[in-house]
């Protein structure tokens, strides 16, 4: 407990701790795992990240970003999936969804149109980012090669969502939207409706530093969110793949048995997890 609380009365700690679980935020460390763990409110999130056993073993950052913020009845979340033959896959991975994650909890009209004007927008702004990326310890012809790599961009697959939950007998509102192969899955109460999603998921299509979105348009998925409807959305990249044809609720122990990987020696792709309800 925070000392501080103790020192309040206890009518005003149980205020304070509700005012305080309305509001949640997670970003993943590129830099280390994250055991699985959950935030209860009005939504329930629970969220996980593992390095592959190759970036683990050599000391380097994970390609995947995730990240989750809640404020009362409205969730923003984004999940990147760095590509790790472009340059600095996890650069693109972080600073798009950082961006993205910034865009959609500041803006109210989100739309199809709009987003795609932002992300050929971003694409300036990450360049200059990417430029400032100093290429330490290395010279000569590989540095040569890195920087030709560079001028090409840093690259990066996403899915990122607004959550807006109902409020006194009027609909919330759900907008997603994706670029790539990593999973997105959606469930109205018990029966999975992934199937809405088919046929839109290609490695081609992707965000890059240098040209903005390519292979195509953003895909984007908008619906209202009736007021008795439970819902589940879950999204992960390929790092997690064993969890492609299970439709029922995975038990917490189980989605980390899948992180740690420990039975084939460790994750072969880099892994991010993120699942909300409401």
């Amino acid at each position: 407990m925070n000392p501080l609380l103790s020192l309040l009365p206890t009518s005003k700690k149980k205020g304070l701790n509700a005012r305080l679980t309305q509001q949640f935020a997670y970003i993943s460390s590129q830099t280390g795992d994250q055991p699985l763990s959950s935030h209860h409110s009005r939504f329930m999130c629970r969220y996980g990240y593992g390095r592959s056993a190759e970036s683990a073993s050599m000391g380097e950052s994970g390609q995947d970003f995730a990240a989750v913020r809640i404020h009362k009845s409205v969730c923003c979340f984004v999940l990147c999936d760095g590509v790790g033959l472009s340059y600095r896959g996890d650069f693109a991975a972080r600073y798009l969804g950082s961006s993205l994650l910034d865009w959609m909890e500041q803006r109210q009209d989100l739309s199809a149109n709009q987003l795609k004007e932002y992300l050929e927008r971003l694409a300036g702004a990450a360049t200059e980012e990417l430029d400032r990326q100093p290429l330490d310890h290395e010279s000569g012809l590989m540095r040569s090669v890195l920087e030709d790599k560079r001028r090409q961009g840093s690259q990066s697959m996403y899915i990122c969502g607004k959550i807006e939950l109902p409020k006194r007998g009027t609909c919330g509102r759900l907008r997603l939207a994706w670029q790539g192969d990593s999973r997105l899955r959606l469930w109205n109460g018990a029966e999975e409706i992934s199937e809405l999603f088919d046929h839109t998921f290609s490695t081609a299509e992707r965000w890059s530093t240098s040209r903005g979105p390519i292979g195509g348009k953003p895909h984007w998925y908008e619906r209202s969110i009736p007021a008795d409807m439970p819902m589940r959305l879950q999204v992960y990249t390929d790092g997690l793949s064993d969890l492609d044809p299970i439709r029922e609720p995975v038990p917490d122990e189980q989605i980390q048995v899948l992180l740690d990987a420990s039975h084939t020696g460790g994750l072969d792709d880099d892994a991010a997890f993120i699942e909300l309800q409401w």
